[in-house]
Formats: structure tokens, C-alpha cells, sequence
């Protein structure tokens, strides 16, 4: 009898799981036919939390929409319950990098401490966040640093060129961002072009983005509390 309950609830189970393939499939399919142009390419559709509701997931972007793909919901989903951004949790998830793959020979590298945790990170000289990231990773410590110059504000490409081409760039980035020290102007082959290109390849599309050495992304300034869990849960 309970052999024959397993087997009914496996069925029905099973049945359920290829119900849900064969809408999700149904969905992208309609989205890709009448609505790529508005939302861009999708990659994927799969079921959410909410039942009726499907993420799709288009580049770096994710939507949800309704099983018969009429209504489109651009914004995050909260769990209350749990207190968490769910929407923001499955980006860091879906949207991660591979670490091992970034050309970090390209960045600024400073090592703090032990240096046993690692954190990349894109900036530019005129962003006030970028500031305040870098005081708060003052109090941080065991860190490596690995800072992709990324010139995005008017006037900034001068002062990554003076940085770079400066004896120390770790110091006149610091120098610059926590006391004002405007670095001196010099020329020197700076591989801000290919900087550029990389941040445009990962979709950095503002300053400060942190990549954690699990790939996670975090698209924003952090205070110190906050980068040390990060550092630390993503390992």
C-alpha cells in the first residue's frame, strides 16, 4: 500500500515538473516571437516562489511575467517572511563571474594583511561612493584588492592615466580617494582601453561593482560591517 502511495505521488510529482517545462518553454518561446525587441533576448524562464509567476531571465536583467506571457513585471520580489530580496539573490546567482577568469593584470592590485581574501572591484576617481567604499575598506583587513581603473565620469580617463603611470598606483589612488592628492600628470602605456572593454563585457554599468572570489557581484558601495561578511561567506 505505501509502495503504491510513493509510486502515485512520484507520478503525479513528475507530471507537475513537465507541466511547468513544457509552460516555461511555451512562455520563452511567445516572448522570443512577439516581445525580443522590448526585452531583449531571453535566456531563460523558470518557475518562481509565486505560483502563476515565471522568472525570465534576459542578459544581465530578470522579469516575471504570467503563465500565458500577457503581462510583463519589471521590479524585485521580497520574501517578508525571510526578510530577503529574492529578485537580488538569484541575480548574484545567475549573474556571477568566474573569478579565476578575470585579467588581473589589468587591475591595481593592493594587499592588505595576509592578503587571504579576495575582492575585485571597478572604480572611477570622481565617484563619491567609490570614496566612501575606500574608507570603508580601510577597517578592513586580510584582504587582496585587485582595482579595475573604469573611467566612466567626465574628467576621470586624465586621472587614470595619472595614477597609472604614477611610481606607486596603489598609493596614488589612495593618496586621490582618502585625502584629495591630485596625482601629478604623466604618460605611460595605461591599459584603460582594455579595462573599458572588460567592464562592457560584464555589464558594469556603474561605480563602485564589487566581484567577490566566488564571482557573486555586488553593484554598489558596501560599508566595512557588510564587506567583511561578504569577504567572508564568499570565499
Amino acid at each position: 500500500m505505501l509502495r503504491t502511495l510513493l509510486l502515485l505521488l512520484l507520478s503525479v510529482s513528475f507530471a507537475h515538473a513537465a507541466e511547468t517545462d513544457k509552460t516555461a518553454a511555451a512562455i520563452k518561446d511567445t516572448l522570443l516571437k512577439n516581445y525580443e525587441q522590448l526585452i531583449g533576448p531571453v535566456d531563460q524562464v523558470n518557475k518562481s516562489p509565486i505560483p502563476g509567476l515565471y522568472e525570465v531571465v534576459t542578459g544581465d536583467h530578470i522579469f516575471y511575467t504570467d503563465k500565458t506571457a500577457q503581462y510583463l513585471i519589471d521590479g524585485s520580489m521580497f520574501d517578508l517572511k525571510a526578510r530577503q530580496n529574492i529578485t537580488q539573490a538569484r541575480a548574484q546567482k545567475l549573474f556571477a563571474i568566474d573569478f579565476s577568469k578575470l585579467p588581473l593584470e589589468l587591475a591595481v592590485k593592493k594587499v592588505k594583511g595576509n592578503g587571504s581574501r579576495k575582492m575585485a572591484y571597478f572604480a572611477d576617481p570622481n565617484c563619491g561612493f567609490c570614496k566612501k567604499l575606500e574608507h570603508e575598506l580601510e577597517s578592513v583587513n586580510n584582504v587582496t584588492l585587485y582595482l579595475f581603473l573604469y573611467p566612466i565620469f567626465p574628467g576621470s580617463p586624465e586621472k587614470v592615466q595619472a595614477i597609472w603611470c604614477s611610481p606607486d598606483p596603489a598609493k596614488a589612488w589612495d593618496d586621490l580617494m582618502l585625502k584629495g592628492i591630485q596625482p601629478a600628470a604623466a604618460k605611460c602605456d595605461a591599459p584603460t582601453e582594455k579595462v573599458m572593454a572588460l567592464g562592457r563585457n560584464l555589464k558594469v554599468n556603474g561605480t563602485p561593482a564589487l566581484v567577490f572570489a566566488n564571482g557573486v557581484v555586488n553593484p554598489g558601495y558596501l560599508p566595512a560591517a557588510e564587506l567583511e561578511k561578504a569577504l567572508d561567506n564568499n570565499k
